[in-house]
């Protein structure tokens, strides 16, 4: 099962990644750029499987084996199969995988010193033209001629073409070259917008803040 979407939020730090357990491959074809790849295997459901956890600089997949046998319990990469025990399964993984991102992974939530930003660069202080819409909190800033240069919202991984449910907090901003930006880390094609003009951006801490602030600068003078 695929859990990159957590190198979209989360960035890893090798060294507790080796204290969790971990370790590296090298000459493996799934390997990072740096040749390394982190492996961890990790026994779940009373010790009758195990889960293999591979991470690269772009990936982060979870598999699931019987421990007498070690063949492949291949239901648990089925998102069409149901039943209480390959739930309890992955419940269990997802366990495993959220203490790996607890305790390996650098996160951070970068909206609130973004929006310190927009406020003091531009003297920008958003307003909600949705405000009346049931539990919505996206946040317009806007140049002097009342014109949006950011969108701040919060949306689904999945509504940039990721697979998963997860919020993640975003800014649309418009751009020139849109298609030379995009990286589909940080930057993707404009959730909700035109996409030949506009990227949204994530606003965590796998993004560059510095790039960040020169992308909206841009955004401020092409709507300005």
């Amino acid at each position: 099962m695929d859990y990159s979407y957590i190198l979209n939020t989360s960035v890893p730090q090798k060294d507790k990644l080796k204290e969790f357990g971990f370790t590296v491959c090298t000459n493996d074809s799934a390997a990072s750029d740096n040749g390394h790849k982190f492996v961890l295997k990790k026994e779940i459901a009373d010790g009758e499987f195990y889960v293999l956890i591979q991470l690269t600089d772009v990936s982060l997949t979870a598999d699931v084996f019987e421990t007498s046998t070690g063949e492949q319990y291949v239901l648990f990469n089925v998102s069409s199969a149901q039943g209480a025990f390959v739930g309890k399964l992955r419940s269990e993984v997802q366990g495993v995988i959220e203490e790996i991102r607890e305790e390996c992974f650098i996160t951070e939530n970068i909206k609130q010193k973004y929006e310190d930003f927009l406020h003091s660069y531009f003297n920008a202080f958003g307003d909600n033209p949705w405000a009346e819409e049931p539990y919505d909190s996206s946040t317009v800033y806007r140049c002097p001629n009342n014109k949006w240069f950011a969108l701040v919202m919060k949306i689904k991984f999945k509504n940039l073409g990721l697979e998963s449910d997860e919020p993640v907090w975003v800014v649309n901003l418009k751009a020139e070259n849109v298609d030379s930006i995009i990286d589909k880390k940080s930057i993707f094609p404009a959730y909700h917008m035109n996409k030949k003009y506009w990227i949204t951006v994530l606003l965590t801490s796998v993004t560059d803040f510095d790039k960040l602030c020169e992308l909206t600068k841009k955004s401020f003078a092409l709507v300005e």
